[in-house]
């Protein structure tokens, strides 16, 4: 276990992002293989042999995912890839799609052979300009090369692309709030059944992956299930990007085999603590999934089924770190405002769940708070929680706040006007 370059392989040589470069090593061989000898059962079942999972947050089996389309409907079938990178902290997405958009595209091609799609979405966070740009040049360079259009690589398979910008909203990233976004209408999730597979983008069957899933089918296609199945853990298969921030000497995106120590990743590849800081505890998959203490970083691996056992996620691979120096109090408030910020309103336990945490959070970190407005948080997430919502905007703002007053309660005690629980903290 440990680093494993497979995505960022070619991470740092020049103009990694054009076709010449990829195609130089090896780039679109999959693709024609693909097209022209794998037929749509082979192709979902090398990616559902493989163990790919998804790499955007909920962790679905990618290759159950594309057989759950009815590939025998009348209706058009839609490929869309979610690129609204927005979880705070994350930002693995982004070297993709800056440096490698072509391999995304290359997935791409392949999962709308399995699911017989001819018309394909990418969906990029407007922010992301310099992203923006370079998959344009890629889908450019791969029309004119006559990878995408009416004959693709020469097999006669038809594909167009084209990229839709997002606004800004966090809650797009929600798949069938996207789909409902792409579709020119207000970004808000959408009651399930039915199921994008069923009834997704136009209301036609629709598959929306994360860029990194799609990024890794093109090797799991060239190289067999079973090489990548082999990588990571039984229940855990491959390698997967994680972007690091916080105060670690060495911060950024790194890949490695699922099931690497949570403390190898911080202490070998990132360096350790910055400034001789001690680590008062870790993120482990974006601002929405619970925090680990220090303790607790000890024993964890970065794999599914790790995370779980230490009743955390790992979400959207952002490895945010906290040092001894920093304020929770501060940082869940910060976190709680997001949400409250970022909920859509549709639903009466986030709209003003998310917005009465935030404000006994600021109450209470001011000095203001009482036992009761603690309490009365904590009384709060049980509402918030657990299907009362149409998406889990308010489980992430639950698996923000929560575990962090659990397991650092004396600190925010201690910000408590309560004289009592003055005098316990002191």
């Amino acid at each position: 276990m440990g680093e494993l370059k497979i995505l960022t392989k070619h991470r740092g040589e020049k103009d990694t992002h054009t076709l010449a470069h990829y195609k130089s090593v090896g780039g679109y061989e999959a693709a024609k293989k693909a097209l022209s000898s794998l037929s749509s059962e082979e192709l979902i079942d090398m990616v559902k042999k493989s163990g790919l999972r998804g790499r955007g947050g909920a962790g679905f089996p990618t290759g159950m995912k594309w057989g759950f389309i009815d590939r025998k409907s009348p209706k058009p079938k839609y490929l869309v890839c979610n690129a609204d990178e927005g979880e705070p902290g994350t930002f693995k997405d982004r070297v993709i799609l800056e440096e490698f958009p072509h391999m995304m595209l290359e997935g791409m091609i392949i999962a709308a052979k399995a699911i017989d799609a001819h018309k394909a979405f990418i969906y990029i966070r407007g922010e992301y300009t310099l992203s923006i740009d370079r998959v344009q040049q890629a889908i450019d360079e791969a029309y004119q090369a006559g990878i995408l259009g009416k004959n693709c690589l020469g097999t006669g398979y038809e594909l167009d692309m084209v990229i839709y910008q997002g606004a800004g909203a966090y809650i797009c990233g929600e798949e069938t709030a996207l789909i409902n976004s792409l579709e020119g209408r207000r970004g808000h999730p959408r009651l399930k059944p039915p199921f994008p597979a069923v009834s997704g983008l136009y209301g036609c069957p629709t598959v929306v992956n994360n860029v990194e899933t799609f990024s890794a089918v093109p090797h799991i296609i060239k190289n067999g299930a079973e090489w990548y199945a082999k990588m990571g853990t039984p229940k855990s298969t491959g390698t997967r990007l994680f972007s690091v921030s916080g105060p670690v000497k060495r911060p950024g995106v790194y890949e490695i085999e699922l099931g690497t120590p949570l403390m190898y990743l911080i202490n070998e590849l990132c360096g350790g603590m910055a400034n001789g800081k001690k680590l008062r505890g870790i993120i482990p998959g974006g601002s929405s999934v619970p925090i680990l203490t220090a303790k607790e970083c000890e024993t964890a691996n970065m794999d599914f089924e790790s995370m779980v056992e230490h009743k955390t996620m790992l979400g959207s691979g952002a490895v945010i770190v906290l040092a001894e120096d920093t304020d929770i109090v501060e940082t869940t408030y910060r976190l709680a405002e997001f949400y409250a910020h970022e909920s859509c309103g549709q639903c009466t336990p986030c709209r003003e769940g998310t917005h009465w945490v935030a404000g006994l959070l600021h109450k209470i970190k001011e000095g203001h708070g009482t036992q009761k407005d603690l309490d009365l948080i904590l009384s709060l997430t049980v509402n918030m929680e657990g299907g009362t919502t149409i998406c889990p905007l308010a489980d992430a703002c639950v698996g923000a706040v929560r575990p962090a007053i659990e397991k650092y309660r004396a600190e925010f005690e201690a910000r408590l006007t309560d004289s009592t629980h003055k005098k316990q903290v002191a």
